[in-house]
């Protein structure tokens, strides 16, 4: 079933057989703890011997070192094995999974299992689709992805996708609905736990479609935003942006290499199943991404940002401070308008970055557009972006590595944003911590 007017599909979905231990089944999103490697050894660790999701995708933690190929080829494999042992197996009939997870830092953040199609979405500058990128797309980061992809029998998400519904009509209405509930457990390393149940009922399936299609009524949409003229933004892309540009990839890929236009339009890789977010959950919050620069001299940056930032019409110095707390409170204490202040940890001194008149508006995108420079003119150096303070602290200090601590921006501004200026500097936000983000958990058939 598809409601193509809001680019919604009911899929079919595969879950684990019965009897699957889901706590070994279920692991975190693949690009997380991209630097600490010592979570994805206790993670294989306690899922030897089981059917896992571990086995179905590539950690990012793993992508520079060498053996890709065939660690992609065994993914593929077990994929398949996966389906033809029947150790994945289709739900009854084609539905949403309602889903409530709870972690450390909320006791519910609730979600809703669909396919969104990959027809109404772009993630290219000025796009006016239905499904909006709400970060740059860094297209070097999209070969890798497709390597994993383009051979896949199924795919199984990381995606989560926001709406802005305040009045709460899409999701939430479900959970005072008798559900049958299919699974209910612990995740591993401080995941919380996830709940979720079939919404395969004709009245339920209606709901949801007729209230996304109210919030996508052009009127309606103009009002909400007081603009007009602008084609409706339903669906932002949250978490996974770079996973669901993939998909649409491969699937553009699939569509010039057809033989038969009219028959490739019903391929099942036309869509990408995501977990759909209400920005207004009061589970969901906006953590804030920072940087850590590897193989850096903070020295030469230092310089390097004075020259840059002077180039761009602004002003740069730079504050020593005591440690990373000082740092914060000297943020607070230095703060006024048109003034981007950017805390930093380094082995040999913290401190904070002053940049004053900057042309960029966040203050992420400030510190972004020199790193990127930084990075042009200093090949050793690399970037990982970090969630929690905690790790930019740990990793920042060491030897030759540079910290920085950036600002969350407020998720209910988010779709005006997007709507008014367009996607955000890549890696401005996160929703939630490391140890909050989506599991791999449903998967769903991309070949015929």
């Amino acid at each position: 079933m598809t409601f193509a007017k809001i680019g919604l599909q009911v899929p079919t979905i595969l879950l684990p057989r019965p009897g699957t231990d889901m706590s070994k089944w279920a692991v975190i999103a693949c690009d997380q703890y991209t630097s600490e490697p010592e979570y994805w050894q206790r993670v294989s660790a306690a899922v030897a011997g089981h059917p896992s999701t571990l086995n179905l995708i590539f950690p990012e933690v793993y992508l520079e070192q060498a053996g890709g190929e065939s660690r992609i080829a065994e993914i593929n494999t077990s994929m398949r094995r996966y389906l033809d042992a029947g150790i994945l197996q289709e739900e009854p009939k084609p539905g949403f999974i309602l889903v409530d997870r709870q972690t450390s830092a909320a006791p519910s953040r609730k979600g809703l299992v669909v396919a969104l199609d990959l027809e109404e979405y772009a993630y290219s500058e000025g796009a006016s689709t239905l499904i909006r990128a709400t970060e740059g797309t860094i297209l070097d980061r999209l070969p890798p992805r497709i390597k994993v992809r383009q051979g896949a029998s199924i795919e199984l998400p990381h995606i989560m996708v926001l709406i802005d519904d305040p009045e709460r009509t899409v999701i939430e209405p479900l959970f005072e609905r008798e559900l049958e509930e299919v699974y209910n457990f612990e995740l591993m390393e401080n995941g919380g736990r996830v709940r979720g149940w079939r919404v395969n009922d004709a009245v339920s399936l209606g709901q949801v479609a007729a209230a996304l299609g109210r919030l996508a009524e052009p009127a309606r949409f103009a009002e909400k935003y007081q603009v007009q003229g602008r084609a409706p933004v339903l669906y932002a892309m949250g978490d996974g942006n770079h996973s669901f540009a993939t998909a649409k990839a491969i699937w553009e890929r699939l569509k010039e290499q057809a033989a038969d236009q009219q028959a490739i339009m019903d391929h099942p890789a036309r869509y990408a199943l995501v977990e759909l977010v209400n920005v207004h959950d009061p589970g969901l919050e906006f953590e804030a991404i920072h940087r850590v620069v590897f193989n850096a001299d903070l020295a030469a940056m230092e310089a390097q940002a004075a020259e840059f930032y002077q180039a761009q019409g602004a002003s740069f110095r730079c504050e020593r401070c005591a440690d990373p707390m000082a740092a914060a409170e000297a943020a607070r204490r230095l703060a006024q308008p048109g003034r981007h202040l950017i805390p930093f940890t380094a082995a040999e001194a913290c401190g904070l970055f002053v940049i004053d008149n900057s042309p960029l508006h966040l203050v992420v995108a400030t510190l972004q557009a020199f790193l990127d420079r930084f990075l042009e003119h200093n090949a050793a150096a690399r970037i990982d972006y970090i969630h929690g303070e905690g790790p930019v602290t740990a990793l920042g200090s060491k030897e030759g590595n540079v910290g920085f601590f950036l600002p969350a921006i407020s998720k209910h501004d988010l779709f005006k944003t997007i709507i008014l200026d367009g996607a955000l500097p890549r890696k401005t936000f996160s929703m939630g911590d490391a140890d909050e983000k989506r599991f791999y958990l449903e998967c769903r058939k991309i070949v015929r």
